[in-house]
């Protein structure tokens, strides 16, 4: 009886600290279906009596929504492919292959995890300008074509692989490409899962860089859109909240797509370091 009352206490607190920090999606959702002078109202009315679907229709004419949300797309996929190459490549040199100075220059390597992108990122776009590189969605797709947070989760996931998979693969003559490629990816879906969800959304969520890169304007993302949006429109609060609605839904069907995945990735990731 103690156990069944400890565990119904913990679920009623996990549930209601759910739903504390669900309040601001549900108000935002709620306030995407209101005029504009009911967003603000006090108190808060969480089911408009008229339900204003026209925000959801009116927000593609006053900007190019459909275009910053293919930008988005195109800029978010593609990091994330690249990402995941060069995460899970370079993280299994780290744990399966022995050379010089290789924990040296891993700790060197997760030491710039430390390191603030603002530190570095005016060296950065002198250097992408210097490229041409500037005003071109190739720019913000190599800021985030290699990351240390991406090789360590990989490299701690390939940690708890035995080395005798790899060394038995060896003997029977593959290449350490072939065991990275038939062996070594097939079962790092939970980390390379895991580590997808982390990219798309700190991808798609990215304003600072798009912002400081992109100067055309068909060529923003939806996040510049929407402050570009705001700025235009300030009093038009159910169309800005429509529009955050539209920015939430491709993160939301990515992490149910990949979310059996997910909590299984980050437990497997610090089995062995």
């Amino acid at each position: 009886m103690r156990t069944v009352r400890k565990k119904v206490t913990i679920y009623t607190g996990l549930i209601v600290l759910s739903m504390f920090f669900m309040v601001p999606f549900l108000w935002m959702l709620s306030s995407s279906l209101k005029l504009d002078k009911d967003v603000l109202t006090v108190p808060i009315c969480w089911i408009p009596e008229i339900p204003q679907w026209q925000n959801y229709v009116h927000i593609w004419k006053r900007i190019p929504l459909l275009q910053y949300t293919v930008n988005t797309a195109k800029i978010t996929i593609c990091t994330t492919i690249i990402q995941l190459f060069t995460s899970s490549f370079a993280a299994y040199a780290f744990a399966k292959l022995e050379f010089k100075y290789r924990d040296r220059l891993f700790l060197a390597y997760i030491g710039t995890i430390a390191v603030p992108w603002q530190v570095y990122m005016v060296p950065q776009f002198i250097m992408l300008r210097s490229l041409n590189l500037n005003d071109t969605h190739l720019a913000i797709i190599l800021l985030h074509a290699f990351t240390a947070f991406g090789v360590f989760l990989m490299r701690q996931f390939y940690m708890s692989i035995p080395d005798e998979l790899c060394e038995a693969a060896r003997i029977d003559g593959m290449s350490e490409y072939k065991i990275y490629a038939k062996i070594m990816l097939p079962l790092s879906k939970p980390a390379l899962s895991t580590l997808a969800i982390f990219t798309f959304v700190n991808t798609w969520n990215d304003f600072l860089g798009p912002y400081i890169y992109l100067t055309t304007k068909m060529k923003k993302t939806i996040q510049i859109g929407l402050r570009v949006f705001m700025d235009d429109y300030t009093q038009e609060y159910g169309m800005i909240m429509a529009a955050s609605v539209l920015s939430l839904i491709p993160v939301m069907i990515i992490f149910l797509a990949l979310q059996k995945y997910f909590v299984e990735g980050i437990a497997s990731t610090g089995v062995k370091g």
